[in-house]
Parts: C-alpha cells; sequence; structure tokens
C-alpha cells in the first residue's frame, strides 16, 4: 500500500500556510512506511535552548498522544550531542532493520524562517554549530527557526519559543492526522467508491489548517 518515491523528496511547506497540516500529512503518508515493523522517531534537540527546541517538543507532544510509535527524544528525555552517537549505535544493532524519522529543528535564510523540510535521507545533527555528529534518518523533517550564518549558539538560544512550538505543534499533528489517514486507508483498501475526498470529509479536513 506504501508509494515508493520515484525521484528524491525536498519538499518545503511553511508552517502558517493554508492547509500546511494536511500538505505535510500528505508527504508524510506517500514516504513515511506506517506498516513497517520497527518505525521509530528520533526527535533531536534539547529542552535547554529554545530553538534547538523543536525536536524534543515534537516528540513530547507525540508521546502524549495516541501516536503508537516509539519515540525517542522528548522535553523529559531529549536526544542531543551527548546520547545521540550511542542511539544510533543501538539502532544499527537491532535485529530488525529500523525505518527512522529524524526531526531537528535548523538555521537558514532569513525568508526560510518558518518553512518545514521534509528530505528523503538522513540529516546532520550540530552542523549549524560545528559539532561532527553521526547522521540519523531515512527520512529527515527540519523546521528553519532562525537565521543562520553568524553566533549559531547564540541565536538558537534567543529563538522565541512561539515559533518553535508552533512548528512542532503542526509537524506532530500532521504525523498523527498522516497515520490516522493511513489507518483508513487500509481500511478501505480495495473499495473503489472511496477516496481521498471521502477521507478528508471523514477526519474533518478544516481542523487541519
Amino acid at each position: 500500500m506504501q508509494n515508493t518515491p520515484q525521484e528524491p523528496l525536498k519538499m518545503t511547506i511553511h508552517y502558517e500556510e493554508a492547509g500546511a497540516v494536511w500538505r505535510l500529512s500528505d508527504l508524510f503518508l506517500e514516504h513515511i512506511p506506517f506498516d513497517h515493523e520497527n518505525l521509530v522517531f528520533c526527535c533531536i534537540g534539547t529542552d535547554r535552548s529554545t530553538g534547538d527546541a523543536l525536536g524534543p517538543l515534537t516528540g513530547s507532544i507525540l508521546s502524549n498522544s495516541q501516536f503508537p510509535f516509539r519515540i525517542i527524544g522528548t522535553l523529559e528525555n531529549p536526544l542531543h550531542a551527548i546520547n545521540l552517537a550511542l542511539t544510533v549505535e543501538e539502532l544499527q544493532q537491532m535485529t530488525t532493520t529500523p525505518f527512522v524519522v529524524a526531526i531537528d529543528a535548523c538555521l537558514g535564510r532569513q525568508k526560510s524562517i518558518g518553512q518545514i523540510i521534509v528530505e528523503q535521507g538522513p540529516l546532520f545533527p550540530g552542523k549549524a554549530v560545528n559539532k561532527e555528529l553521526p547522521p540519523i534518518g531515512d527520512i529527515s523533517i527540519k523546521g528553519v527557526v532562525n537565521v543562520g550564518g553568524f553566533l549559531e549558539m547564540l541565536v538558537l538560544q534567543n529563538t522565541r519559543l512561539h515559533i518553535t512550538y508552533s512548528m512542532s505543534h503542526k509537524i506532530a499533528r500532521a504525523l498523527s492526522l498522516a497515520y490516522q489517514r493511513h489507518l483508513l486507508k487500509r481500511k478501505e483498501y480495495g473499495n473503489h467508491d472511496r477516496n481521498d475526498h471521502n477521507a478528508r470529509e471523514q477526519i474533518r479536513y478544516s481542523n487541519f489548517g
């Protein structure tokens, strides 16, 4: 039931766009294998920096919902520079190779602030602050929280919590919606009288702006 991407995935959606949650869920539904027996979400960052808290905020929101997959990285137990390498090693040693969705904050241009980037392949944590950390993820989700290029650590620490929280909330909602839509499609698989428009109505599309 999962569609195999024909081209490398790289899509960008601003978190304030109309229908951003639904559009993100479209990407997640197509590119995240929710039927995978070892699907893991690695939410990278720290609660000690407002800009770098996007990952653990997303992890906490998902953990407090009915999202059924393994989540590594929350506000209570962050996944950060100290424990990332060990976590990557543990994932690599699993009997069943995991499919990892990696989520992290990043810095970019002024005009890119607020963009959520969904990309095929791993992300490279710590790159913005010149830390050498192992790459992680089969699919990466990055949120541009502030401007990069100068004093990145200070920039992250002085990022508005509002934008970090708002973006993480949209990402978490879109992931939950994508999983709900996956369950609905699986339930209705083979029924040609039902289509994606019906799915939107049943899940109340208007609630996912």
